[in-house]
């Protein structure tokens, strides 16, 4: 061990004369544990938020879409399916077609986005059906006896808001009407038909639950009066953070007046919040190390006028002012690295115990999950670990420089 350093470590064992310097000593190695510890978990918490939202979206919409920029609908659908489907790192495909309509029962009515898909592709890439808690989607999937029942009203699948608005429940009758109408003499009437409902979903999001409805892809057609039409083709893809090369990829097999768009790009505002969150949580806490440091400040600079004779002892018998100043510097790293180090320790294991046992429930129905989700990272603790540090190594600049400015002879004049 170096001169300095055994010097440093010496001083912070209180003795009884120094018993409040070591008290605020012990002060501030809690404080800084403290600090870092909050940060840890508070990250943690963020990351968890993220996380589990990103997972959420990324599994309620497709990872890539790809349209007509003119916005007049894809003809001849299933060969360029087909061929993009061969894409790299497209895993799979799905059709669909988007349209606006006012669904009703009763006295009862809300706007809501329509969906045509083919099911089987559609599960593919999306998992909005598989988050059905009333019903099934299977009514979806066309069969011979479905063919067969020309009468009987065709299936609907809603969202769990869009099915509370209309005070409608599996097995219901909805009036979907469609503002794509036909021309008559007696002008523009629109298009309407019955459909039943055979599934609500629960995705979690507001926006897809309170305005998301599927129904056949066959049937959609026939209600926006678009025969063997999509609006869009959805895209599933290996690597979910490629989405922007991939798009850029499909726009150029499918050929000149499409457009890609992805899931980073739909939800960009939304992901900016939760960093903007995440940054201002970090420097919020981060006041909290900074008070540490100041408690570290106090007790050096204590500790100086403590040891004034024996800082004037040891330059008078050869020690130089660098020395003295890095004997202080250490004693403030030490007191900073044990805090930081209890801090990592506590912040961690309070991170994994609420991951693991999940002990601070939330309302599902607020905030669409049942428990506070914890992430915590690696490199969000050396972040940490090197904020303290620096902020402690700050504190301790002055008094060092305090103590290394003593002149021996006027410190030991009246010894």
């Amino acid at each position: 061990m170096r001169f300095e350093l055994f010097i440093a470590a010496r001083y912070l064992r209180a003795r009884r004369r120094q018993a409040v310097v070591g008290f605020i000593t012990v002060i501030s190695i809690i404080g800084v544990a403290a600090g870092v510890a909050s940060l840890i978990v508070a990250l943690a918490i963020t990351n968890g938020m993220r996380r589990d939202l990103q997972e959420r979206l990324v599994g309620s919409t497709a990872h890539v879409m790809l349209m007509r920029a003119a916005g007049d609908g894809i003809h001849n659908w299933r060969p360029l399916m087909d061929e993009l489907a061969q894409t790299p790192h497209v895993q799979a495909v799905a059709p669909g077609l988007f349209g606006q309509v006012l669904i009703s029962r009763g006295s009862h009515s809300g706007g809501a986005l329509i969906k045509g898909i083919v099911p089987a592709d559609e599960l593919k890439v999306g998992d909005l059906l598989q988050s059905i808690t009333q019903g099934s989607a299977a009514e979806l999937t066309p069969t011979q006896e479905s063919n067969q029942a020309g009468n009987e009203a065709p299936p609907i699948v809603i969202g769990n808001e869009l099915a509370l608005t209309l005070g409608a429940i599996v097995g219901d009758t909805l009036l979907v009407t469609s503002p794509q109408g036909e021309l008559t003499p007696l002008g523009l009437l629109p298009r309407y038909q019955r459909f039943r409902v055979v599934g609500i979903f629960a995705s979690g999001f507001y926006q897809y639950d309170s305005s998301y409805a599927f129904m056949r892809l066959a049937d959609s057609q026939r209600l926006f009066s678009e025969p063997d039409l999509i609006s869009v083709m959805s895209f599933r893809i290996d690597d979910l953070y490629r989405a922007q090369q991939v798009g850029h990829a499909l726009e150029q097999a499918a050929g000149p007046g499409f457009q890609a768009t992805n899931w980073m790009e739909q939800n960009r505002e939304l992901f900016r919040a939760l960093k903007l969150e995440q940054v201002v949580t970090f420097i919020v806490l981060a006041l909290i190390v900074v008070v540490a440091a100041l408690n570290i400040l106090i007790a050096l600079t204590m500790m100086v006028m403590e040891k004034t004779r024996d800082i004037a002892v040891m330059m008078s018998f050869g020690v130089s002012a660098d020395q003295v100043r890095r004997i202080f510097l250490f004693q403030g790293l030490l007191i900073s690295s044990l805090g930081t180090v209890l801090g990592l320790v506590l912040g961690f294991a309070a991170s994994l115990a609420g991951s693991h046992y999940r002990f601070i429930q939330l309302d599902a129905s607020v905030y669409s999950i049942d428990h506070l989700p914890f992430a915590p990272r690696l490199i969000d603790a050396l972040i940490v670990a090197a904020v303290s540090l620096s902020m402690s190594l700050l504190a301790t600049l002055y008094p060092s420089s305090s103590a290394a400015r003593i002149l021996p002879a006027e410190a030991l004049r009246y010894e």
